[in-house]
């Protein structure tokens, strides 16, 4: 059995879904969400992907919805 492959917002590269972060919206908020339900957005282990996608709003159009991005998630990428 194969792993779900999904795309990078942030620099558009496709990879296993275990080697990326998700975000899901939750309550306007933009906020981690591995094992969360309802759609996910998911970037690169990188903050520069992290970083392109706050930048080009590319959190809010996946998710259909506008969210705000809290600076502390940059801390999640080392």
């Amino acid at each position: 059995m194969t792993e779900p492959i999904r795309s990078c917002v942030g620099c558009g590269r496709k990879a296993p879904q275990h080697e990326l972060l998700r975000f899901v919206a939750h309550d306007g908020r933009l906020v981690p969400g591995p094992g969360q339900p309802g759609r996910g957005a998911y970037t690169c282990r990188r903050l520069s992907c992290f970083e392109r996608a706050v930048a080009r709003r590319a959190f809010s159009r996946t998710l259909r919805r506008n969210v705000r991005v809290e600076p502390e998630l940059a801390s999640l990428y080392t």
